[in-house]
């Protein structure tokens, strides 16, 4: 049974990360993932973020109207990004945790720094380059997925490569982001990871979630996303940091 003061601390980590999600348009699961993992271990926090993020990104992977030409697009790291996640679920159930938990260090460390020194790549992969290196980068992202329930890297790179605009790159995450949190419930759920508690509660973790979505759009205006993005990478540096500090000082 899950004590008042978890309850309440979970409400204001979904808020907060509902909040990021409002402003930048980003980091729900993410944050979440980063906050929950760092007190209840890196099973559950991956469990609770699942309802929460599939309600947010499934909102946007079908606003824009352009979901047919963003398929063709970028079926590539789909596909193997969301079929590989249990291959990577896998190594929650017979693997290393404390490992898994510095791999998801690593992970948003590489996402902060690219966020922080805007390591945007400026080519536009061709046709060709698009099949083989989104059946790559959906391995890889699969693989980590199913590993530490982050969804970014290298998925993320490769959509910034495909060619996509500005309304269609939203798109592509959202996608992204929903066939992977599908796909994670699902691993989660045959490993025995997620039951009908944690499912509950990730179910209730919605509602903060929201809130701090509507609240972070209403402050959008006010606060300069620029710098609110750069606090935010810092923020996931030093997590990150701090997950293989712990994995280090364990030796």
């Amino acid at each position: 049974m899950w004590s008042a003061e978890i309850l309440g601390l979970l409400a204001a980590i979904f808020a907060l990360a509902g909040f990021v999600k409002g402003i930048v348009g980003l980091g729900l699961p993410t944050v979440s993932l980063a906050m929950t993992t760092a007190f209840l271990g890196l099973p559950a926090g991956m469990a609770l973020l699942l309802f929460p993020s599939l309600i947010a990104n499934l909102w946007q992977a079908c606003s824009g109207g352009q979901i047919r030409a963003v398929l063709a697009r970028i079926w590539p790291l789909l596909l193997p990004a969301t079929l590989c996640i249990p291959l990577g679920a896998s190594l929650l159930k017979d693997g290393n945790l404390p490992a898994l938990t510095a791999t998801l260090g690593a992970v948003l460390i590489a996402y902060s720094v690219f966020g922080l020194f805007r390591l945007v790549p400026q080519v536009t992969l061709t046709a060709a380059r698009r099949l083989w290196l989104g059946l790559l980068a959906g391995l890889a992202n699969g693989m980590l997925t199913g590993m530490t329930g982050s969804f970014v890297v290298p998925g993320i790179f490769y959509l910034q490569s495909a060619g996509l605009n500005k309304d269609a790159l939203i798109q592509a995450m959202g996608l992204l982001f929903t066939l992977s949190t599908l796909g994670l419930a699902v691993s989660l759920g045959g490993s025995g990871f997620l039951n009908r508690e944690l499912a509950l509660l990730s179910a209730l973790c919605v509602l903060p979630a929201l809130a701090g979505m509507l609240a972070g759009r209403a402050l959008r205006r006010h606060i300069p996303e620029a710098r609110f993005k750069q606090i935010l990478f810092f923020a996931l540096f030093l997590t990150g940091l701090g997950f293989l500090q712990d994995y280090a000082a364990a030796f």
